[in-house]
């Protein structure tokens, strides 16, 4: 299910005024927050910082985002925890399965989307029911997915009951397994991400990693993250 897949906000450090500084450090100069509520004790960036940030984004000077960084706490299934792996200055510590072999968690999708038709990489509509030869009736995905579950993770329990070592014994378990891993990044290195990973033709599972983690940072950082993902919406 769709609440299968989470990335949760672990902790941070910097903020906004911390790319304004490690721009104006050319210049060995230092902004400071504006102070725009006495009584709430609210502070912001002054237009001048804010058109900075706006001009570093837009020219691509990036390295002065990269002193400020977030760590989530994530889970998805493998298939959708592979497609992210890959992205470059994104540190990612994930649980093992060479040490791990209870807690096992199979995802199971609200809807199956059908093949689309104009691209070989992508999906549209729903798929209701599987034919099969081997079965007098149609099935629903969700039935020959569960069943396939249960099977592998009997195979793997009969296998670590009989003493085969958990580094092979998780080869049986399926793509649908969950798992969870700390993702660390720079300002800079997330924002490349979520410029990927955001777009409508992204796969719905990535996708969805991806939009908990760009709401997170518009939290974090209004003004640049703003700034880095104009391109979001063109």
């Amino acid at each position: 299910m769709t609440n299968q897949i989470t990335a949760k906000y672990y902790h941070h450090m910097g903020d906004d005024i911390t790319t304004v500084n490690a721009a104006r450090v050319s210049f060995a100069k230092q902004s400071k927050l504006v102070c725009t509520d006495l009584i709430q004790g609210t502070y912001d960036l002054d237009k001048r910082d804010k058109k900075l940030i706006n001009y570093l984004a837009k020219h691509k000077h990036l390295s002065p985002f990269n002193h400020a960084s977030v760590t989530f706490v994530c889970k998805a299934p493998i298939f959708v925890a592979r497609q992210l792996v890959k992205h470059e200055y994104m540190p990612w510590n994930e649980v093992s399965r060479r040490y791990v072999s209870d807690n096992i968690e199979f995802y199971r999708p609200d809807v199956w989307r059908g093949q689309a038709s104009d691209k070989k990489q992508g999906s549209a509509g729903e798929v209701d029911a599987i034919y099969s030869s081997n079965y007098g009736s149609p099935y629903f995905p969700n039935d020959f997915a569960d069943r396939h579950n249960k099977s592998c993770l009997h195979i793997y329990q009969c296998m670590i009951d009989s003493g085969v070592c958990e580094e092979q014994a998780r080869m049986v378990l399926p793509q649908n397994t969950m798992t969870e891993w700390y993702w660390t990044g720079t300002l800079g290195a997330i924002a490349k991400m979520c410029n990927l990973r955001c777009k409508p033709d992204t796969q719905y599972e990535t996708r969805l990693i991806a939009d908990q983690i760009s709401d997170k940072m518009t939290e974090l950082f209004p003004v640049s993250w703003a700034a880095l993902m104009e391109e979001k919406d063109q």
